[in-house]
């Protein structure tokens, strides 16, 4: 039999993480799971309140924010997560920040550039241009959904190891709604607002 490509071995046998965690209804961070031995503490704890965190945030946005925002929020959110498991997410993006909750009840930041790449670990996202920058990688969490981990940092940076600095950890969802259109939410950013959503949209 013809050896697979290291690259296409590496697509078809990731996902068996995933049939680790689906196997366990509702537990993304069952024990022994990739997703438990990878999230600090503190990121196991956000991302466990991510439903309630994510329903507090967007009313309060729907509440307090600009109509304009706030119509650009409701267009987001209209996408239904689709599955995800499988497709390839690789190329390049271009992506804008939205803010819900706290001392910015809503804010819709302009587009800036992110990619998508791979190497041995898996896919990597890397925000690529503004002053405020991610890079982070996924684990598979169900069939609809991507669990994300990563770090923020400023450009000009070199960013940290994850779980170096609780401060500039980052943990949430990465979900695909659309053709082309994806959705990264964070929940109880260190910052500013209470959810984060990284609006993606394939160049």
């Amino acid at each position: 039999m013809t050896p697979l490509p290291k690259a296409l071995f590496a697509r078809r046998f990731r996902p068996m993480a995933a049939l680790l965690l689906i196997l366990v209804p509702g537990s993304a961070l069952a024990d022994g799971t990739m997703a438990a031995r990878t999230l600090t503490k503190t990121d196991k704890e956000r991302i466990a309140r991510y439903e309630a965190t994510q329903k507090s945030a967007i009313a309060e946005a729907r509440a307090k924010g600009d109509k304009a925002d706030v119509a650009t929020l409701d267009a987001l959110l209209a996408g239904k997560p689709q599955p995800i498991l499988g497709v390839d997410i690789r190329g390049d993006y271009r992506c804008r920040t939205i803010k819900l909750g706290g001392s910015l009840p809503l804010t819709v930041y302009g587009w800036f550039n992110c990619k998508i790449d791979e190497d041995d670990l898996g896919y990597r996202l890397t925000k690529t241009s503004g002053s405020q920058r991610l890079t982070g990688r996924f684990i598979d969490d169900s069939a609809n959904r991507l669990l994300y981990y990563g770090v923020s940092f400023i450009a000009g940076e070199k960013p940290g190891r994850y779980g170096a600095k609780a401060d500039d950890d980052q943990v949430g969802y990465f979900l695909k709604t659309g053709p082309k259109s994806y959705r990264l939410d964070l929940p109880l950013p260190k910052f500013e607002s209470k959810f984060d959503i990284i609006e993606l949209q394939k160049r």
